[in-house]
């Protein structure tokens, strides 16, 4: 965006090589206007599985039926996609930008030369100053100070093939034993590396049990998945090795100052969370294109920044506080919220206006984050 709005962009990454790293995640109505305006949804589309409809159950009970028609009117629907998919995507697109791409730089840190910020890197080097620099680096930024707290519960991630039945290619589907197992099948499109359509299976886990759970076997593992689940025999029968399971760790955090002079941090970099809403790789798009509206617009690099962040500010705290509200119900040690959820709060929120509500949470369209984005979901649509 910032590229093509002719500024002069300078991009460092971590790796030698350029790389995904993860398994699936949802791309929503607000992430998908962005890419519109960019002229890359109809890339993701192809690269993805459209999903209407997120169920789960919990002992046969029905306790989670969102669906994307319940947003009357709008058409909307989500797309599941392989990060290595959004990755290629983009990554493809800052190359075609002619974007100068520093490889091997790893950051730990940066510092002002008068009103300017450079970086600093592991191997002791510095970078020239830059009039802003754009923090990117996720939830453990080594650019923004401490803050947040780490989630007891994580997920074990696998990219496997679509079984031939069983499951609707155009479903979240997911399945629960109280609030400490969670059980998940996205359907991902087909990956730049893959042949076939792939699917994102996931299994909570307590980060403190992963230890017990690499002890305990694989076949153990299997079978309790079976048990909870049979459906998912195909899925685990292409599963012979642990390290086809990926351990991912969550953190929920919120700078309260996302800027200083000559940086912004956004994405998971400013505002992270579980991924219960599934809303991180979508705020981020969110926050990057405020971003350059405010460079567009602002005669400062300083009030432009200040016009992103007021621009997101609302929309990212109603999101943190919705996330930290759910995510015990969904992923926690509670006996009590699942019992809840499973008997008062599954059955009520298969009727209106409930279904509406969750549609929108799950959309990211909750807060009207659009309009101030001179954004809409036509775009989306055309496509």
């Amino acid at each position: 965006m910032l590229q093509r709005a002719g500024n002069n962009v300078s991009l460092f990454e971590r790796f030698e090589s350029p790389q995904p790293i993860g398994s699936g995640l949802m791309l929503q109505p607000t992430g998908m206007a962005v890419l519109a305006e960019l002229g890359l949804l109809k890339r993701a589309l192809g690269m993805g599985s459209r999903v209407d409809r997120l169920f789960g159950k919990a002992n046969e009970r029905i306790v989670l039926d969102v669906s994307y028609s319940a947003l009357r009117g709008q058409q909307a629907f989500g797309i599941g996609i392989h990060r290595a998919s959004l990755f290629a995507l983009l990554f493809n697109a800052a190359k075609a930008a002619a974007i100068p791409i520093h490889t091997g730089r790893s950051i730990n840190g940066s510092g002002l030369k008068g009103n300017r910020r450079f970086l600093r890197f592991a191997d002791g080097e510095q970078s020239s100053p830059f009039d802003l620099v754009v923090d990117a680096l996720g939830t453990r930024t080594p650019l923004a100070p401490a803050t947040g707290r780490e989630l007891a519960y994580g997920a074990l991630w696998a990219s496997l093939d679509w079984p031939a039945s069983g499951f609707d290619p155009h479903t979240l589907e997911q399945r629960y034993e109280r609030a400490s197992i969670m059980a998940g099948v996205l359907p991902i499109g087909t990956p730049p590396a893959a042949g076939e359509p792939q699917t994102a299976f996931f299994w909570s886990l307590r980060a403190d049990r992963l230890a017990e759970w690499q002890a305990g076997g694989l076949a153990a593992w299997k079978a309790r998945v079976a048990k909870l689940w049979p459906s998912c025999a195909p899925l685990l029968d292409q599963i012979d090795d642990p390290a086809q399971l990926t351990f991912a760790r969550y953190a929920h955090r919120t700078l309260a100052r996302p800027t200083e002079q000559a940086l912004i941090h956004i994405g998971d970099a400013w505002h992270s969370a579980s991924p219960q809403l599934g809303q991180g790789a979508n705020m981020a798009l969110l926050d990057a294109w405020a971003l350059a509206m405010g460079l567009e617009s602002a005669a400062t690099v300083d009030e432009a920044v200040a016009t992103a962040v007021r621009l997101r500010r609302r929309h990212v705290l109603l999101y943190q506080w919705l996330t930290n509200l759910f995510t015990p119900v969904y992923q926690s040690d509670s006996r009590l919220l699942p019992f809840v959820r499973d008997r008062l709060v599954g059955p009520v929120s298969r009727l209106w206006p409930a279904t509406f509500i969750q549609a929108a949470m799950v959309s990211g369209l909750v807060g009207n984050p659009l309009k101030p984005l001179n954004l809409s979901t036509d775009k989306v649509l055309a496509e």
